[in-house]
């Protein structure tokens, strides 16, 4: 039996309310004739042929149990242990949202902690939040939080041109209406000292990625540079990282990074065709106050034993509202409790292993796709898993062939968001790619190219 709340007489008061007599009436501007179409439909099935056409249905989908895939830019296919989703799926973890109440969270809490500690050692950061929507959100609220640090007296934001322009886009859209001035140098070949350039004492922050959208490494040195040159100006660095790559190479906080932010997808989080997803936020101690979203705190109860509570609730959306540091007052728990419990399974040297695989089989591809007639690896920069290509034919051309005829997703046409590249083809190798996909995809391309 349903539950309808709403009696004929209130129904009749809010028609009233709004100036119409019926509920027909609000669907006026529908034309009349198309609003009850004739619907040709087959006859009933039983559940047993409902379930054997939908099973037919889905066979013709493609999927990355049948598919090759080389596509990244920003969503990334790597291995999860089963470990993860057996954990996720106990009862206590996969019902939890807002630990309001410690004396009956902790062991949300405690998860939330372990996440945060974990997002600390990857970045060299101090502190870390309990997580955002994702990576765009994350960066968006690293422009809020460096507003906050400089008291909004700052006015200026500079992002690089090869930040993921899904993350530039977000921010945009968050600060919209702040009278902010949002700008980067567009040129794609300059690098860190081309983006210090146009930091001055009106900047807020300057946002770099790195490992960038193109898949481009930027050297400790280069980026060491970069931030004296921001802080120089009073700003702050943030920095956009693909936490995989951390295994490997050196932590943002290590040289001068202010805030730093990423998706933490890679993390033991599936594809999922688009999300949930899960974004990751760390700063130093002397910005806490400035960030958003909730911080876990560890601390004694009366008896002196370990506890777990929120800490700083009071700038957050929930308490302060008007005054608090973002409108954000939510996180992704789940997929931060997949992150931790990925990190833990893995441990340093495991995330290490994953980091040189994607590396080294990147570094095969590129190699062998460079030999090829035609085809052009772009750059002179290092690159982690990701890199560009120039593609003798029609960039979606050729995606179209390698999946009608060898059913291979090649990678991302970069020309949807840099025109310039409009003959470029974003290629990502992961640990999940064998040898066997990486030369396939190389006879692939010849034969587009041939």
């Amino acid at each position: 039996m349903p539950y309808i709340p709403h009696t004929d007489a209130d129904r009749a008061a809010m028609l009233a309310a709004i100036g119409v007599e019926r509920i027909e009436d609000l669907f006026h501007d529908v034309p009349e004739e198309v609003r009850f179409p004739e619907l040709s439909l087959p006859q009933p099935l039983s559940e047993l042929e409902i379930q054997q056409e939908l099973r037919l249905l889905s066979e013709t989908n493609s999927d990355l149990n049948h598919t090759a895939c080389f596509l990244g830019a920003g969503a990334y296919r790597h291995f999860i242990p089963s470990l993860v989703d057996q954990l996720l799926s106990r009862g206590e973890f996969y019902t939890a949202y807002t630990p309001y109440q410690p004396e009956i969270s902790q062991g949300t809490l405690q998860a939330i902690f372990e996440y945060q500690s974990m997002i600390c050692a990857l970045t060299g950061m101090e502190v870390a939040n309990a997580s955002h929507y994702d990576g765009a959100t994350a960066v968006a609220e690293a422009v809020i939080a460096a507003l906050n640090v400089g008291r909004h007296r700052r006015k200026k934001v500079i992002f690089s041109p090869t930040l993921h322009p899904q993350y530039r886009a977000v921010a945009r859209t968050y600060t919209q209406g702040m009278g902010l001035t949002l700008l980067g140098d567009e040129d794609l070949s300059h690098g860190p000292q081309e983006l210090a350039a146009l930091c001055d004492g009106d900047t807020a922050c300057l946002i770099v990625q790195n490992p960038d959208s193109l898949g481009q490494l930027y050297s400790p040195a280069e980026m060491q540079a970069l931030a004296d040159a921001v802080h120089g100006c009073g700003a702050l660095l943030v920095v956009a990282v693909d936490p995989i790559s951390l295994g490997l190479f050196a932590p943002p906080g290590d040289y001068g990074a202010d805030i730093v932010v990423g998706e933490g997808q890679p993390l033991g989080n599936p594809l999922s065709f688009g999300g949930p997803y899960l974004g990751f936020f760390a700063t130093r101690k002397e910005y806490v106050r400035s960030v958003a979203g909730r911080i876990v705190g560890e601390t004694v109860d009366t008896q002196g034993r370990r506890g777990f509570v929120l800490a700083l609730s009071t700038r957050e959306q929930h308490i302060r509202r008007e005054k608090a540091s973002s409108n954000i007052c939510t996180n992704q728990a789940l997929c931060a409790l997949a992150a931790s419990i990925y990190l833990a399974a893995l441990g340093r040297q495991g995330l290490r292993q994953v980091a040189e695989l994607c590396y080294h089989k990147a570094h095969y591809a590129a190699d062998r796709i460079a030999q090829l007639p035609g085809y052009e690896v772009v750059g002179r920069r290092p690159f982690f898993k990701e890199f560009v290509v120039r593609c003798p034919r029609p960039v979606e051309e050729t995606l179209h062939h390698l999946l009608d005829e060898w059913d291979i997703l090649g990678g991302y046409a970069l020309g949807r968001d840099y025109p310039e590249l409009a003959d470029g083809l974003l290629v990502c190798v992961t640990e999940m790619n064998s040898r066997e996909e990486i030369d396939a995809l190389v006879a692939a391309l010849a034969e587009v190219g041939g």
